[in-house]
């Protein structure tokens, strides 16, 4: 792509520095076209930015950056020495997803969603597609996710995956991949509501010259998909933290807070005669139905790790009598494996008779035979992963290994192929991206997506037009993950009626 002409990205006053914009060769850049001009959907950010000059979008990040600060927004690096709680990073420059796109986008989500929740009724019931020999029945049950203490649970309104996160990438030419499923307990939802609210107050001019579809009701609908797989009419909702050091803990109190629902954490809850209560002030108070952002293990000592002082003990057999919702599902996380979603559009075309209307990345899995002998051969080439890695932890990114790095994985793939499954390195796709009023402010980084959905009774799926987008901020890094140095940015999805711009 070539640098950006003048007229192309303006500037205003001899005092302000020259706006220009290089994207990466073979990228595809979601604002800018391979010949340099702005795609149609963009040209008004790009001539706001080029009006702004260098010095004013500085004072705009800066304005952001103090909103985020005053408003506590922020997750935690365990990891990093120079301190655990950060800000989470937004770059001011949106990312603009046109109507059309986003249908189809929408539509492919609501397809897998619903295949995925039938594959692990199916797994923890009948287990048709494992006697089919559709998905290999090992791959499931040596799964560390696979939970055998929901094996033949009864499922209230046939729903497992109440919330999901799943991340999406475009290749060189724009096409949207699924990357990862994440079903366990997707987070970053809460980083998309209060984007928008801060990007509405330092680009209010610049949001009301498009027509962005709203955010700030995605309370309401996990609200509503929690009270819909309950049998009550006026169920008693709670969201179940970790507590404080955790690293989603903002999230968990935010949504708490916005649906209107007591946050717990294990410690007040109890379970007596296989029914869920919350400890107050005016005695014991019947929970009906409990979000969780505590991991599988960790939710009840009896079921699951003794040793965990997370969880409420009988909580599973709460759930197995039937009275108490657990959303997400103890469970679901045996498709985030990495493996399982190589089978993931053979789950699709079993279950629903459809092709997958979603592509994915090709996967070449280290317990077949064929698969190890071409990683091994070709690591230099691929991304490396473990099947139950997440964060971005434990990614091996094969070109930018060094040659002990190398070897050091494939002995790691050698002893265990079973935990390892490798990608092709992808050309992830890039954005214009604000690093400072220094030489060439913007800059391409690589982004994904992580739409947010929630899955009610009746099989209904409502996805949030938005999403997390998350951004590389690092120079040539591929990964996205916060707590790898990543940062985000608002997603404007754009109406194709007449309603103006809603937060």
């Amino acid at each position: 792509m070539e640098s950006l002409a003048e007229d192309r990205l303006p500037t205003v006053g001899k005092r302000t520095p020259e706006l220009s914009y290089t994207g990466l060769p073979g990228y595809f850049d979601g604002f800018f076209r391979a010949s340099g001009a702005p795609r149609d959907h963009c040209a008004k950010i790009v001539q706001h930015l080029g009006e702004l000059g260098a010095e004013g979008l500085a004072a705009v990040q800066r304005n952001a950056d103090l909103s985020l600060l005053n408003q506590g927004i922020t997750f935690t690096v365990y990891a990093d020495e120079r301190g655990t709680e950060k800000v989470f990073p937004l770059d001011v420059i949106p990312r603009v997803v046109e109507a059309s796109a986003w249908e189809r986008l929408e539509v492919g989500l609501a397809q897998r969603l619903r295949a995925l929740n039938l594959f692990l009724l199916d797994l923890y019931g009948e287990q048709r597609i494992l006697r089919d020999g559709v998905v290999p029945t090992d791959l499931v049950v040596n799964s560390v996710h696979f939970c055998r203490a929901m094996m033949g649970a009864t499922v209230p309104a046939d729903v497992l995956i109440h919330v999901s996160g799943i991340d999406i990438i475009e290749d060189e030419d724009g096409t949207p991949l699924v990357l990862e499923d994440n079903l366990r307990v997707p987070s970053g939802v809460s980083y998309v509501i209060e984007n928008r609210i801060v990007m509405s107050r330092v680009l209010p001019d610049l949001m009301q010259s498009y027509r962005v579809r709203r955010v700030d009701d995605y309370p309401h609908l996990l609200l509503s998909s929690l009270r819909s797989t309950s049998h009550l009419d006026d169920p008693t909702i709670a969201v179940l933290t970790p507590g404080i050091y955790n690293s989603a803990y903002f999230e968990h109190s935010f949504l708490a807070a916005q649906m209107g629902v007591p946050l717990v954490e294990g410690s007040d809850l109890v379970v007596d005669d296989d029914v869920l209560y919350m400890k107050s002030t005016e005695g014991l108070r019947r929970v009906d139905v409990l979000y969780r952002r505590v991991d599988d293990m960790f939710i009840d000592p009896i079921a699951f790790r003794p040793d965990s002082v997370l969880g409420v003990p009988g909580l599973m057999n709460a759930y197995r009598a039937g009275n108490v919702v657990l959303a997400n599902a103890p469970g679901t996380g045996v498709v985030d494996d990495k493996a399982m979603y190589a089978y993931i559009p053979r789950v699709i075309r079993y279950y629903l008779a459809e092709e997958p209307l979603l592509a994915q990345v090709p996967t070449h899995l280290c317990r077949e035979p064929e698969g190890l002998a071409y990683v091994l051969a070709h690591l230099e080439e691929l991304v490396l992963k473990p099947t139950d890695g997440s964060g971005g932890y434990g990614l091996l990114v094969g070109p930018m290994a060094s040659r002990d790095e190398l070897a050091e994985a494939r002995e790691a793939v050698r002893a265990a192929p079973h935990r390892f499954i490798a990608q092709p390195t992808q050309r992830l796709s890039t954005l214009p991206t604000f690093t400072g009023p220094a030489h060439d402010p913007i800059v391409p980084r690589h982004v994904d997506l992580r739409p947010f959905a929630v899955f009610g009774a009746g099989q209904r799926v409502d996805v949030l037009p938005g999403g997390l987008t998350r951004v590389a901020l690092r120079k040539g890094s591929l990964i996205v993950n916060s707590s790898q140095g990543g940062g985000s940015k608002d997603t404007w999805v754009l109406r194709d009626d007449g309603e103006g711009c809603r937060a």
